[in-house]
């Protein structure tokens, strides 16, 4: 098992509209060689947009940047030669046959991970809403999601009670 800490973030060019191929084949060449915890993640940026056509609202998925993948990985021989010999990358991002990781600061600013924050709540305490649509909102901490780094809370709003899911970092503890 090796240290899934010294993983980084790699970008992969790809053939233009293959990223979602190239991050399922990476997927699948992964779970058959066993090698979760070397190449951990391939992620292909995503955003949102809203298209109106014909008068009708439309919310597209639309990719940040066309013809990348970014895989979180242990760069190893093997890794690098799986990832590398992918069908439909053309290669890591970097000069020569070096892939470069990103840095701290690009992935924040990618949104690749969000950083992580501890919370001092537990299920049932008191918190006030500090930011967003519900600043000043008192509240009770029903859930609390790790992972997405949120909590699901009741609030009493116009004499009802309502749940509403916050972001740690909208919330203080009463």
């Amino acid at each position: 098992m090796s240290d899934t800490s010294k993983a980084k973030w790699y970008v992969v060019h790809t053939y233009s509209g293959h990223e979602n191929k190239v991050k399922a084949n990476i997927e699948k060449i992964v779970e058959n060689r066993g090698m979760e915890d070397v190449i951990l993640q391939v992620v292909v940026p995503t955003e949102t947009v809203v298209e109106i056509k014909n008068g009708k609202r439309k919310d597209k998925s639309k990719k940040i940047f066309p013809g990348y993948a970014i895989v979180k990985m242990i760069m190893t021989d093997e890794s690098w030669y799986v990832v590398r010999n992918t069908r439909g990358v053309t290669g890591f991002v970097g000069p020569g046959s070096k892939p470069i990781p990103l840095t701290d600061e690009e992935v924040a600013n990618m949104g690749l991970e969000k950083r992580t924050v501890e919370v001092d709540f537990e299920i049932g305490d008191s918190i006030t809403v500090i930011s967003g649509p519900f600043e000043n909102f008192v509240g009770v901490v029903e859930e609390i999601h790790l992972e997405k780094q949120s909590i699901k809370a009741i609030i009493s709003m116009f004499g009802r009670e309502t749940p509403v899911e916050l972001e740690f970092d909208q919330v203080s503890k009463n």
